[in-house]
């Protein structure tokens, strides 16, 4: 399946309602399960980007969905990334 980097960065909304409710975070995690994806691996960060996510999605479609759908609250910015296995990547040079 399909591997994206999600690269998340909260709006001061968002930095708020993790405050007031850290388990968001997992409710979020479900929420991108029932728009067709799945969350692999997630780590919050210090820098540019609160959180990296690691998603598997069938196509990007799926992942532009989550993408909008996250988007859409206002709570984060969001940046996607497809990540190519490095077999592969190097099987295409």
């Amino acid at each position: 399946m399909p591997t994206y980097i999600m690269l998340t960065t909260l709006t001061p909304d968002g930095v708020q309602t993790i405050k007031n409710n850290p388990a968001r975070i997992r409710e979020v995690n479900r929420e991108v399960e029932q728009l067709g994806a799945t969350v692999k691996a997630q780590w919050a960060t210090l820098g540019q980007f609160d959180f990296v996510n690691v998603i598997e999605a069938p196509d990007e479609q799926t992942i532009a969905r989550v993408s909008l759908e996250l988007g859409s609250r206002g709570t984060g910015r969001y940046e996607t990334l497809t990540a190519i296995p490095i077999d592969d990547f190097i099987g295409l040079i």
